[in-house]
């Protein structure tokens, strides 16, 4: 689960990484160095141990509440807010090999015209350039990162990241109240909801700047003793 907890008071570190987004944000939108927000949503996979009982008149579907538990999966979002698209792929793993080859399609398949692409990302163990060497040849692994421009959320700042907004509204969606047992459906539903949400050019209008994190976040702020 993530945290939201927001540090109490004056962490000159939560401050300095909540800025450099936030006046990412500000940006125009720039197709040749496109703005990219990537995070990862760990899933448990589960599987009916009895058919539902089918609907009846005055009454709706009913399940049991007994399940199987059948492994884990991890669902990889990619959004471009100003661009209103999204991606997700779904692995079964979220190791560096995984994420810094979700990386690779996302330059090479999604981007590959793009200069640059500024990556927002959490400072998770995983989202660093190394994992571009243990995926790929040196020479590959570095020019994947020539490519990249990397910045991370705060620690215990993971709202700041609006792919995590694209994570709430897929689980809400398309996987709340209900059972996903392999890997294969949660890929196809993932998919659709995807298509569905590009095909209607879904967006984010983020709101919140420096200027009122300085007003509203303040006691996060060092004091100064001149």
């Amino acid at each position: 689960r993530k945290c939201w907890v927001i540090p109490p008071e004056q962490n000159a570190d939560f401050v300095a990484h909540m800025e450099d987004v936030l006046e990412l944000y500000c940006l125009p939108h720039d197709p040749k160095v496109p703005l990219i927000c990537m995070d990862e949503q760990p899933m448990q996979l589960i599987a009916e141990t009895r058919p539902a009982l089918p609907q009846e008149p005055g009454k709706p579907e009913r399940y049991d509440y007994e399940y199987e538990r059948k492994g884990t999966a991890a669902n990889f979002m990619f959004t471009e807010p100003l661009g209103s698209w999204r991606k997700v792929s779904v692995r079964e793993r979220r190791t560096s090999i995984d994420w810094a080859q979700e990386v690779k399609e996302l330059l090479d398949r999604n981007y590959p015209h793009a200069e640059k692409v500024i990556l927002v990302c959490d400072n998770l163990n995983t989202h660093k350039t190394a994992s571009f060497y243990e995926a790929f040849e040196p020479e590959e692994a570095r020019r994947l990162i020539e490519r990249l421009e990397i910045h991370y959320t705060p620690k215990h700042g993971s709202w700041l990241n609006i792919a995590e907004i694209e994570l709430s509204v897929l689980t809400n969606q398309c996987l709340n109240n209900r059972y996903i047992s392999d890997i294969q459906t949660l890929a196809k539903e993932t998919k659709a909801w995807e298509k569905h949400r590009n095909l209607n050019q879904k967006g984010v209008d983020w709101q919140f700047t420096t200027a009122d994190a300085r007003i509203k976040l303040k006691r996060l702020y060092p004091q100064i003793q001149l």
